[in-house]
């Protein structure tokens, strides 16, 4: 019997330098699963720059899973290497999925510097050069010494970068180098000109050497750590050619199927598009754009056109490859959903057909100024588990109040109805195909009974700014 599957995001950017959150998890994958949670997107499990105060997005070592002393301690943030396979082993006991953060578009924190010819380059077209050659000093070389080649004694230096960032000679940072007779990646995201560059020491994906050594890494993460799947960094920026080779190598390296998601940061629909094109449909992408539409009709104050919540999204074009999510680590400090939209929003991408879903960890846990809406979850979650299949039929046909139905199938035969309204309360007649039955509502925000008529049809009602998910009793 098929189940919704649901990805939690299990870290965010303030978590605790504590090195427990792989203990944490172990604890805490039963009760996950339980729940309806049936996937974990991890944090980049590697080394990174700053040691454990970094959250793992300043790449350091790929093969250092906080095994060696490096950057100032042994552990990552999250604890141990052998803390970390002792959680994905919890998750799978559980019977859930791991996906590892993958961060392969730069790398920070090198071993030593390095003298080589860079050139100026604007930073709002990296195309067009603003100065001429000039010799800098760059952290380009990394030979990892904690390590001591186990694993790989790859050794990375000026030649496997195409752009930094910072000149250690001068000890000024901000302006875009090209090394020596560099070119910028392509195909990448066109902003900026070639948006290629991000920061720190920029990965040539032009370099056989360097997609080499990526193929070697992505070949022994799976194979040391069993995992199902990945969610790569910055994916915009890195040659989108590299995920076609890369993911078949992993694949084939694990001798079967592994989930791929990209964080492509566009709210353009047609770009994701074309990012889905290019690397053969081979991964998913997060709905930035739904993210985009769930954000302005939460700071609308009931005033955003609900009939539009859907347009120009992945989940409404393409939902088989939309991953879905209401906040993340990235969103988490700019404008993000307010709270009151919450519910809306995760009934929206729970009980839907089509797409991926994430669940946000202080959405559900709660975090330091961040209010959890676990109760609320775990009613949608259940309800999604247990009841969101079958035929959908929409009625997006007001500016406030809309809302679906989900007819069952032969594994789930109970039938929804889910309404929910930016403004005023009010109500949505929709059919469940259930004649004369009674429907109540699983969020507890209306403790009525609604029951259909003799054609299957109800008038299913919610509160103001709020959703009410009716259940056939």
């Amino acid at each position: 019997m098929a189940t919704n599957g649901t990805m939690m995001q299990y870290f965010y950017w303030d978590y605790p330098v504590d090195g427990m959150l792989w203990n944490e998890l172990t604890r805490n994958a039963a009760d996950l699963a339980a729940a309806g949670i049936t996937a974990l997107w991890l944090p980049p499990p590697c080394k990174a720059e700053r040691g454990i105060q970094d959250v793992g997005y300043g790449i350091y070592d790929l093969f250092d899973l906080g095994e060696f002393d490096q950057k100032g301690a042994v552990r990552t943030k999250y604890g141990t290497r052998q803390e970390l396979e002792a959680a994905i082993q919890a998750a799978h006991t559980a019977g859930l999925q791991v996906y590892l953060d993958v961060v392969v578009n730069h790398k920070a924190g090198a071993d030593r510097t390095e003298v080589v010819m860079g050139t100026p380059v604007s930073h709002d077209n990296r195309n067009i050069e603003i100065g001429p050659p000039r010799e800098i000093e760059t952290w380009t070389y990394f030979n990892f010494p904690g390590r001591a080649g186990r694993y790989s004694d790859f050794v990375w230096d000026s030649q496997h970068f195409d752009a930094v960032d910072y000149d250690q000679r001068t000890r000024s940072a901000g302006t875009i180098y090209k090394l020596r007779d560099k070119q910028f990646d392509t195909p990448v995201d066109p902003e900026r000109g070639n948006f290629d560059y991000l920061l720190f020491a920029d990965l040539d994906m032009g370099s056989n050497d360097v997609r080499a050594e990526l193929n070697r890494w992505g070949d022994w993460i799976v194979q040391t750590l069993g995992i199902d799947g990945f969610r790569f960094d910055a994916a915009k920026h890195i040659r989108f050619f590299f995920f076609n080779e890369w993911l078949d190598h992993a694949r084939a390296a694990a001798g079967r199927e592994l989930f791929g998601v990209g964080e492509y940061f566009s709210g353009n629909l047609a770009t994701l598009e074309w990012f889905l094109d290019q690397t053969g449909r081979r991964m998913s992408l997060f709905d930035f754009p739904l993210y985009f539409n769930l954000r302005t009709a939460s700071e609308s104050g009931g005033n955003f056109d609900m009939r539009n919540l859907l347009n120009d999204t992945l989940l409404a074009r393409d939902p088989t490859l939309a991953v879905t999510f209401v906040d993340n680590h990235d969103t988490y400090y700019e404008r993000t959903v307010q709270d009151w939209f919450k519910p809306l929003a995760y009934a929206l991408i729970l009980l839907r057909e089509g797409g991926q879903p994430c669940v946000f960890y202080p959405d559900y846990y709660g975090a330091p100024g961040r209010t959890s809406h676990r109760q609320t979850l775990d009613r949608l979650l259940q309800v999604r588990r247990d009841h969101a299949y079958g035929l959908q039929n929409d009625y997006f046909d007001h500016p406030d109040v809309i809302g679906w139905t989900r007819l069952g199938d032969a594994d789930h035969p109970r039938a929804i109805a889910v309404v929910l309204s930016d403004g005023p309360g009010g109500s949505k007649r929709m059919n469940v195909n259930r004649p004369n039955r009674n429907f109540t509502d699983a969020t507890g925000n209306d403790g009525g009974t609604i029951t259909t008529g003799n054609d299957g049809w109800g008038e299913f009602r919610c509160n103001g700014g709020s959703v009410s998910v009716w259940v056939e009793q």
